[in-house]
């Protein structure tokens, strides 16, 4: 077990978290858990039900992708020799789509999180759990391309293969849990602390979209071409 890629996979979350269509259904989660301020440990209490949703859908997610394909004998065995180079080609297209370069469509989570959230809002506290599972689910091409692209092949390629989508899971609610965190303390200005995101969400963004073509780049050249 190897501290960068947990680390990396904390990061695709807390990337993943502050792009724009996660970031969508997350200030939505941040209303519906901040709905009450008079009581500030249950604002705090539902941030952590939130993160742990999102954190079981992620868990259970992946574990289906990776278990089921180390289970088929030929795709084990086909990963275990080439993983590496198809390791190279899937992280270009990950930059690529990280970088915008290609223009890619999905449905956007933010009627989806609205539609949830009226949904959900009578059933009390616990329904935090609820709403963070089911806009973990919600992918845009930002978060299907870091979940799919980058953290699946990171828990093929490393054991325990469940903890780095767990780590995803938590980054993904960083701004929840940061945001639930001050409002249980009392904290003021994390308006404009939200409004800022948006900034360091395109900069996070180019730079792991680039890092991500570069590293993609290497694997080609080492493992499929063998010219490094």
């Amino acid at each position: 077990m190897e501290a960068v890629p947990l680390a990396g996979a904390l990061w695709l979350g807390v990337l993943t978290s502050i792009s724009p269509c996660p970031l969508a259904s997350n200030v939505a989660a941040i209303s519906f858990v901040a709905r009450d301020l008079t009581q500030p440990r249950r604002v705090l209490l539902s941030g952590l039900l939130y993160t742990l949703g999102r954190t079981v859908a992620y868990v259970a997610l992946a574990g289906l992708l990776v278990f089921g394909l180390l289970s088929i004998p030929a795709v084990s065995n086909f990963l275990q020799q080439h993983l590496n180079q198809v390791l190279g080609p899937i992280l270009i297209v990950a930059g690529v789509v990280l970088l915008e370069l290609v223009p890619i469509r999905l449905p956007s989570s933010g009627r989806l999180g609205e539609a949830v959230q009226g949904r959900v809002e009578r059933w009390g506290m616990v329904a935090a759990g609820l709403l963070g599972f089911l806009f973990a689910l919600a992918f845009c091409p930002v978060s299907a391309a870091l979940f799919f692209g980058s953290l699946i092949p990171l828990s093929l390629n490393h054991t325990p293969h469940l903890l780095y989508p767990v780590l995803y899971g938590i980054g993904t609610a960083v701004p929840v849990i940061v945001i639930a965190a001050g409002l249980s303390t009392g904290a003021s200005a994390v308006g404009k602390w939200l409004q800022q995101l948006g900034r360091v969400e395109a900069v996070a963004r180019t730079v792991t979209g680039l890092l991500f073509v570069g590293v993609g780049l290497y694997y080609v050249l080492a493992h499929t071409l063998e010219v490094i």
